[in-house]
């Protein structure tokens, strides 16, 4: 049966009026609730920034202002926001103790006890031997007794507290030679030597009227056994850079007085391993009375040089065996020994291709061809050394030496400087490198260098921003850049009475410490798992660009901020920047050794994962009555 359909119940106008409301009102509310949410933060800050009349509001820090004085302030954004504590006990920080202050001035690669472990042979045991994983030291070096804040440069040269470098040992050894005098609380230093009595001044003037020390060609000198480095000092006056090395030996401490006096030095010696520099690096090579016996070793020492020494490059030697017939009784030698060693030089000298230019009473010169193109033909000749093979030249850090002549790059032309002609300072620091000219040094380009050179000008006006000690001239003078890459950050500051040492690490993807030095800057490379070939208290200041996820899996973190504290001088500064997942945990580190410390965004703003820390030291030093103890009196 067929059932017919009902229409359904009408609903009245009245009940659709209330159901309209309804709905009105639930999206009002909605739209309310979801703008409070969303706009919280920003009406927060609105009302921060603008209600500049109302005294409750408290108003940002200066922080440039605050620098000024010390380095201990709030950050531009607070670090707890993105690093945040969960409670009390997480917060605890174990600081790591101070050392026994027997170890202020200990250099873990050069401890005297583990080397008299090894070959005395070529001197191998005063080469690096760095401690095993049981052996590392973790605790803080302290500064001895009495410490006090280095000189300023250009002072420093001349003068260095006794407080820093208690060793009087020089002073009587060298007495006659004018290398250093001790007057009351003080080192003075004349600026003598055993091969220039009347002063490093006047002998680099006779080395000037030898060869051009004042056009800008010559920018970059080795000085090979460098005592307290007065050499060094006084080629600084002329606008040449000095690396001044010498072994930590009987000279006591003679490396260390030339860092206290500001100028660029490192503990090393020539023995087995190739000097921790590329090829091509330095403009002259130095030697005064090194007591580096170069015609021993079928050359090897002289060939070392020849593969640091750059095209065209000099290299400078002072006393024995130069004009022995004068000077042999004085020396305490024989005429014959003396005689032979001069022709066992001028013999290496010649197989390397070297031309003698100028013997002049107590100086004698000789000039590194420019290329090979000649030196390749008469190996009928000189039939030793070879030219080495398959050998990267750039590849020093711990490498052992052969006896074999490092090939200069290709040339077309008897006329053209093999790797390219280097500009003259100090054209030269913004000028391209030849190596890079060349497309030798893998992902670096003609337009990359250029614009690296401009980011790191504005990350060095980025930095004086945030630490205003950076304007202050003489604040700071030894400078480490951990990973300097091309040397932008020490191109940026050329301006700055300061020196940079610019490490290229010995892990880096892509070598470019050659490239470092045809800026005519220079520096080292280093592998930072290990302690670096220096005293403790070396540097005023140290940068560290993505060291520690370079390092992250290689060696333990704390490793690598305890040798930062030893080098770094009391009340030095030290700027990080790293990676938003690293920078956490350094910062911590640096809490552990006591730094205080400072975290801001990148200077590209807080949308960058990298981020920028920034920390000093403490002045801080072993008691008065530090012997048999380990209590150390904190001043700061």
């Amino acid at each position: 049966m067929a059932i017919s359909g009902r229409p359904g119940p009408k609903l009245k106008p009245s009940n659709l009026k209330y159901m309209a409301a309804a709905v009105v009102l639930c999206t009002v509310c909605y739209l309310i609730g979801a703008s409070r949410r969303s706009g919280a933060a920003l009406v927060t800050s609105v009302a921060v920034s603008c209600n500049v009349d109302n005294p409750s509001v408290k108003p940002k820090p200066d922080f440039e202002s605050a620098a000024a004085i010390h380095l201990d302030f709030s950050s531009h954004h607070s670090a707890d926001t993105e690093f945040p504590v969960a409670n009390d006990t997480e917060a605890r920080v174990s600081h790591f103790p101070p050392c026994d202050p027997k170890f202020s001035e200990y250099t873990p690669c050069q401890d005297t006890e583990r080397s008299l472990k090894f070959d005395r042979e070529m001197l191998v045991y005063r080469e690096r031997h760095c401690p095993e994983d049981g052996e590392l030291l973790k605790c803080r070096i302290p500064a001895p007794h009495g410490y006090t804040t280095p000189f300023r440069w250009p002072e420093s040269r001349d003068v260095v507290w006794y407080a820093n470098v208690p060793h009087k040992h020089l002073t009587v050894e060298k007495a006659g030679q004018n290398w250093v005098r001790f007057e009351g609380d003080r080192f003075s230093f004349p600026g003598g030597g055993t091969m220039f009595p009347h002063g490093a001044d006047a002998y680099i003037d006779d080395i000037g009227k030898l060869i051009n020390l004042r056009d800008g060609s010559v920018r970059t000198a080795i000085d090979t056994g460098c005592g307290v480095a007065s050499f060094g000092a006084y080629l600084l006056s002329r606008d040449i850079l000095p690396m001044s090395f010498a072994p930590k030996d009987t000279h006591e401490a003679q490396v260390q007085f030339a860092l206290e006096r500001g100028v660029p030095a490192l503990i090393g010696i020539m023995a087995s391993i190739r000097l921790p520099y590329p090829s091509r690096a330095f403009d002259i090579a130095h030697c005064s009375r090194c007591l580096i016996p170069w015609g021993q070793y079928d050359g090897l020492y002289l060939i070392e040089v020849d593969r640091v020494l750059r095209p065209g490059g000099y290299w400078i030697l002072s006393g024995p065996p130069v004009n022995w017939p004068i000077h042999w009784q004085g020396w305490n030698r024989t005429r014959e020994d003396l005689d032979e060693e001069q022709k066992g030089i001028e013999s290496v000298a010649k197989s390397l291709c070297w031309k003698k230019l100028v013997q002049k009473n107590d100086l004698a010169v000789w000039q590194k061809a420019t290329n090979h193109l000649h030196c390749k033909k008469n190996r009928n000749v000189f039939r030793k050394p070879l030219f080495c093979q398959g050998t990267n030249p750039d590849k020093a850090w711990d490498t052992k030496m052969e006896a074999c002549l490092t090939p200069l790059p290709e040339v077309s032309d008897v006329k053209e400087v093999a790797g390219g002609q280097i500009a003259k300072w100090p054209a030269r620091l913004t000028a391209i490198p030849p190596r890079i000219r060349s497309g030798s040094v893998k992902g670096v380009t003609v337009e990359s260098f250029e614009e690296d050179t401009k980011l790191w000008k504005k990350r060095v006006e980025y930095y004086k921003s945030i630490n205003s000690q950076l304007n202050e001239p003489g604040r700071y003078r030894n400078l480490l850049d951990m990973n300097a890459r091309l040397g932008g950050f020490a191109a940026a500051l050329i301006n700055y009475p300061v020196w940079v040492m610019n490490v290229v690490p010995a892990e880096a993807e892509t070598d470019t410490l050659g490239v470092v030095y045809e800026r005519g800057l220079i520096g080292t490379y280093q592998n930072w798992c290990e302690a670096m070939s220096t005293y403790p208290r070396t540097y005023d200041f140290i940068h560290a660009d993505s060291i520690f996820t370079l390092y992250k899996d290689r060696c333990k973190m704390e490793d690598i901020v305890l040798e930062m504290d030893r080098i770094l001088r009391p009340q030095g500064t030290v700027i990080i920047r790293d990676d938003v997942d690293v920078i956490s945990d350094v910062k911590q580190l640096l809490e552990r050794v006591e730094w205080d410390t400072m975290m801001t965004d990148h200077e590209d703003g807080p949308h960058v994962r990298q981020k920028v820390i920034v920390a000093s030291k403490k002045y801080w030093t072993a008691p008065a009555e530090s012997i048999g103890t380990s209590t150390i009196s904190d001043s700061a």
